[in-house]
């Protein structure tokens, strides 16, 4: 319990940071992209707000259920399944999007740009027997 309460203060600071300085965030997100995507859980109905670091390439947004190679999916990755139609902060901006989940060879070719500037990526992969999902948010 004490793990995932430092985890929402964690994502917390995050998210005044982001917001507050025009979409940026200090720590582990220094120099990285970073997107605030809202997602309705599929379970609670509850809105939550997870940063997370996308790719982001001729004006689309891609995400990685990565959970650091986590066996398991993220529950934010189960939510936008149940709920694709949500909002997303990036930089100042905020907007509608669709989540599509990625398949095949086009997840493939997508996850391995993102291991190419993030490989940290490669490294949650390998952790993980899973295939880690790769979702765009498609602007609506």
């Amino acid at each position: 319990m004490t793990d995932a309460i430092n985890f929402d203060d964690m994502n917390r600071q995050v998210i005044e940071e982001f917001r507050s300085s025009g979409g940026r965030a200090g720590g582990i997100f220094e120099g990285k992209p970073l997107v605030l995507v809202h997602h309705i859980g599929a379970k609670s109905g509850t809105e939550r707000i997870a940063p997370l670091v996308p790719l982001l390439e001729d004006g689309r947004i891609f995400i990685f259920a990565s959970k650091g190679g986590a066996d398991t999916n993220p529950d934010w990755y189960h939510n936008l399944v149940a709920h694709p139609d949500t909002t997303v902060e990036l930089g100042t901006e905020t907007f509608a999007v669709t989540a599509r989940v990625l398949t095949g060879s086009e997840r493939d070719e997508v996850y391995a740009k993102q291991v190419a500037v993030e490989p940290q990526f490669g490294d949650y992969q390998r952790s993980t027997s899973r295939v880690i999902p790769v979702i765009e948010l498609q602007r609506s």
